[in-house]
């Protein structure tokens, strides 16, 4: 590969052409892998800065590769064109492996892929199926706001992990005991905490949450198709258990538990977003109240638009998924930059959420820009869960479901018998994944505060 595998268009104006320039001629060496991780999720701002300020595309090289970061609504259109990108083999084995699992169906492309990604929509995506999920979460967060207001003293993130856990297993239809789904619960949650971090000691131990979490899960499949576990027509464990590949075959076991934890490891996932949460409610105490105020005049168990709208802004501002990335099929250009067939593109994701060009004050926090938007999937720059279509291509068909989730959560961390610690809530923006530093401390109103200068 050259520095000609990408290259501006003929009709880039000269100061992007010089630009562009300047970065694709620097020596093979200079490859920006090393950035990544030392950058965290200000390595995309480290990028755009080699072009112009209202550029949808800056070239780069990860892995020795030529690729180009795109960003907005013009680069989610580039990233999810089926027939210039394929996704198979580009993510990284070692987050690949560890956070979705050997085989799954984040690495597939095609008719493989749509196959496949259908059962996931029938498990996951349905109204009916998210109805499922709301009563769950109602109790399980009752369960969490009692403890805190009887004296409890877990984070956010951690009663997180839990209520959503054992909420979305159950929904799952997955046996054992609020315990032994709690400590299921943890061990997803380590793997999200670790797989992005291999110089870490937490990738490791990601790794052997995830060897053990995926025995566990191909027990569970096999005691469903031996008759010993009943499985209720309908959950995401019937589903996986008896899915039937392209040629008619039941899915090899191990494979089927892993697609039933990528079912509801999203669900655990979103605990991260709840820390964000908590730190979005303590800044906008006027939020917090309006929320409250919501939830005691609503008798449903269901979320309301204002908690739901909370819950969009906290997706878009959040930093999560930094980037994702692609294959090249054909050469692909983009405002005036080409990435040649077989290079690398990659959806700046975060910047896409709080893209200049596509959002009205990006960088402030705006809940009132989500109240009345029902159709979120038709903003084509608000893409905290990927973009495009879900059935068809790789949006995840659990973002319903997590966004039920987190306002679900938004609406329990309002409560006004709680407060939220204002200490603590720094966030590490090198580290990926990451959230603030203390996963949101939370104490009953009226409990008074520990000595600052001992955790609690």
């Amino acid at each position: 590969m050259t520095s000609s595998d990408i290259a501006p268009a003929d009709a880039t104006p000269a100061r992007s052409t010089m630009l562009a320039a300047e970065t694709l001629h620097r020596p093979m060496w200079r490859d920006d892998s090393l950035a990544l991780l030392l950058r965290g999720y200000r390595f995309a701002d480290h990028i755009w800065r080699r072009v112009p300020r209202d550029a949808r595309s800056a070239p780069l090289r990860l892995m020795f590769r030529p690729a180009l970061l795109v960003r907005g609504a013009e680069g989610v259109a580039a990233f999810y064109d089926g027939d210039q990108v394929k996704r198979q083999g580009a993510m990284p084995s070692f987050i690949q492996e560890t956070l979705f699992g050997h085989g799954s169906v984040h690495s597939l492309d095609g008719d493989e892929h749509r196959h496949r990604k259908a059962t996931f929509v029938s498990a996951l995506y349905e109204d009916e199926q998210v109805a499922r999920m709301h009563p769950h979460l109602e109790s399980e967060w009752r369960r969490e706001v009692d403890a805190w207001v009887g004296g409890g003293t877990r984070t956010a993130y951690d009663a997180a992990v839990g209520a959503l856990g054992r909420a979305i297993m159950r929904w799952a239809g997955l046996p054992g005991t609020a315990a032994a789904k709690t400590r299921w619960s943890a061990r997803q949650a380590q793997i999200v905490d670790g797989f992005g971090a291999p110089y870490s000691p937490q990738y490791p131990l990601a790794v052997l949450n995830r060897r053990w979490s995926d025995r566990h899960a191909e027990r569970l499949i096999r005691a469903v198709r031996a008759g010993t576990l009943d499985a209720h027509p309908g959950t995401a464990l019937s589903e996986w258990a008896w899915h039937r590949d392209r040629q008619g075959d039941l899915l090899d076991a191990r494979l089927a538990g892993i697609e039933l934890q990528n079912s509801f490891r999203p669900m655990i996932a979103v605990s991260r977003f709840v820390a964000f949460a908590a730190k979005r409610l303590q800044e906008h105490p006027e939020w917090r109240a309006r929320i409250a105020d919501e939830a005691a005049h609503r008798e449903s168990s269901v979320a309301g638009p204002l908690a739901v709208a909370f819950a969009q802004e906290v997706r878009r501002t959040a930093p999560f998924v930094p980037m994702l990335p692609g294959w090249a099929v054909r050469d692909i250009e983009l405002d005036g930059r080409v990435v040649r067939e077989g290079g690398r593109i990659v959806l700046d994701v975060l910047g896409t959420d709080t893209d200049t060009a596509s959002w009205d004050r990006p960088d402030e926090f705006m809940p009132e820009r989500f109240v009345g938007v029902t159709d979120y999937e038709a903003i084509a720059a608000f893409v905290p869960h990927g973009g495009a279509d879900v059935a068809k291509g790789h949006r995840c068909p659990g973002e319903k479901l997590a966004i039920a989730g987190l306002a679900a959560s938004v609406r329990a961390l309002s409560d006004p018998r709680l407060r939220i610690l204002e200490s603590g809530l720094d966030v590490n923006l090198r580290r990926m994944p990451t959230k603030p530093r203390s996963g949101g401390r939370v104490r009953a109103a009226g409990t008074v505060a520990r000595c600052p200068f001992h955790r609690g």
